[in-house]
């Protein structure tokens, strides 16, 4: 056989992250009876019985989601496990076990993995999971954590994003935007003491949206608070790449349209004030900034009077027929078409 000398090479960043998923599994086919949902959701559903298992997995990689020179590893420790449990609760699960595996490279003293293991502790004892195993292994390269969660939810009672259905109402718990601009601030603040090793930052002003960075939390009490209130959601996901990337997901998903409030948007007035101090717009933020980990959903109109008063949900949009598109509503009542712009994979 001869050689191709000229193979074909495409670059992963013309597909990007969900692209690429979609492209390197398009032939998988579910062979097992047990698997209600497999890739494509925030986590796969598995049928055991009574319960539905919900497994999902995530990678963190040092110098693409991390940068050790400002970030603690007990902080490390504690958001990869947050970050994968998100998408357990996103799936209106009870998260139950994690596994861990790391891959450190010889500049790592054991101190370092203790410190690691400790903040996974503390997230282990705050929500509590167990750590039921994993692996360990040497890297050329860095740091790499991988972390796989699991969980639980009766049947019946999972949520998926392909469930939104025209006249449903968008939410979204908390507020958004504030881990993006903690970034900015420590971003900035290395640069700072690259230049003067000797500076001492004054943190205080961003001390909100720096914890919402560098120590997230997982809405845990969301699926609970939901079910208390007796309301299922439509459509559920959690916002890891941003508000934009994340409505788009359902509506597609949900083959649906969308219209979003950009007076509605929940912001902390620390964000609001760090965008102004940066020179940024706060609804570009809230749209493409993503590590918020809050949970954006659908639910019926007829759910309305049952969340309309709660402190942590706000109303920000509603679903449309498909036809009609994806629009954000400014606050001069002029409509912008929806785009994902938050975090990519394999973008230089």
């Amino acid at each position: 056989m001869i050689e191709d000398k000229n193979p074909q090479r495409t670059q992963l960043s013309d597909l990007g992250e969900f692209g690429l998923i979609d492209h390197l599994t398009q032939h998988f086919k579910i062979k097992q009876s047990s698997t209600l949902k497999g890739i494509g959701d925030d986590a796969a559903v598995l049928d055991f019985g009574k319960k539905r298992v919900v497994v999902t997995t995530d990678l963190l990689v040092e110098g693409v989601h991390f940068d050790l020179s400002y970030v603690p590893l007990k902080h490390l420790g504690y958001k990869s496990i947050v970050v994968n449990l998100s998408d357990v609760y996103a799936m209106n699960a009870e998260a139950t076990q994690v596994t861990v595996s790391i891959a450190v490279s010889n500049r790592f003293p054991l101190e370092a993995l203790e410190e690691i293991y400790a903040g996974i502790e503390t997230a282990a004892n705050v929500y509590g999971i167990d750590v039921i195993g994993g692996d360990t292994t040497s890297s050329t390269t860095g740091l790499l954590i991988s972390v796989t969660a699991m969980g639980t939810v009766d049947a019946e009672k999972e949520v998926y994003r392909n469930g939104a259905k025209p006249n449903d109402l968008l939410v979204v718990s908390g507020d958004v935007g504030a881990a993006y601009m903690g970034l900015q601030v420590l971003e900035r603040e290395k640069e700072v003491y690259k230049v003067n090793p000797n500076n001492q930052p004054d943190l205080e002003p961003y001390t909100y949206i720096i914890e919402r960075q560098l120590k997230p939390e997982a809405r845990k009490d969301i699926p609970q608070l939901l079910a208390e209130l007796d309301v299922k959601p439509t459509a559920m996901i959690d916002i890891s790449d941003g508000l934009s990337s994340e409505i788009i997901h359902i509506c597609k998903q949900s083959e649906v349209g969308c219209d979003l409030y950009e007076e509605k948007i929940p912001l902390d007035p620390q964000v609001i004030s760090t965008c102004e101090e940066f020179d940024i717009d706060s609804t570009t933020v809230a749209l493409n900034g993503g590590e918020d980990y809050e949970l954006l959903f659908t639910i019926s109109q007829d759910d309305y009077a049952k969340i309309k008063a709660n402190p942590h949900l706000t109303v920000i949009g509603h679903i449309k027929q498909a036809s009609e598109g994806l629009h954000l509503v400014t606050r001069a009542d002029t409509r912008i078409p929806i785009k994902a712009q938050g975090w990519k994979n394999f973008n230089d």
